[in-house]
């Protein structure tokens, strides 16, 4: 189990992310207003982990702010590697894993070597959709959940 330490949204792309304590979450505008929040491709929210991103900043002996990622949520204390598939339950809304989030070319812009250090074992975090709306505060829980508690509706 872990919880989330972090909610960043941005209104355009190339535009600065912004930080949020608490966001609403729907299946129109994915977390706030975000403008890659428009369920698509399965890439409707993007979520990373503290502790991969500080596995890329002590490789590249840097500190930048986790933002530089751009993803929407970050967490703390729960592994994303090779999640494909599973459900998350964060906070009160729920996400499928859809994949990898796969660094890009932009993210040498920011940072000489960084694509390179999101590289391994899904450091960059992971792509999600929605499969239930609701809210995300910062310090709510997240955890996995078993797919078969979905059609019970018992979660």
């Amino acid at each position: 189990m872990g919880n989330v330490i972090g909610i960043s949204t941005r209104i355009k792309s190339r535009a600065p992310m912004e930080l949020f304590t608490s966001a609403k979450v729907s299946f129109k505008h994915g977390v706030g207003n975000d403008f890659r929040g428009l369920k698509r491709n399965g890439r409707q929210i993007t979520i990373m982990s503290i502790e991969g991103w500080q596995a890329a900043m002590k490789e590249l002996g840097e500190d930048l702010n986790w933002t530089t990622r751009r993803a929407n949520i970050l967490v703390k204390g729960i592994d994303l590697e090779n999640t494909a598939g599973k459900v998350l339950k964060v906070g009160s809304f729920l996400v499928e894993v859809t994949g990898e989030l796969i660094p890009c070319h932009r993210m040498d812009e920011q940072l000489t070597g960084l694509q390179k250090a999101l590289t391994p074992n899904w450091r960059g975090g992971v792509t999600c959709k929605l499969l239930r709306e609701g809210i995300v505060v910062e310090n709510d829980r997240v955890t996995f959940m078993d797919k078969a508690l979905l059609a019970s509706e018992s979660f």
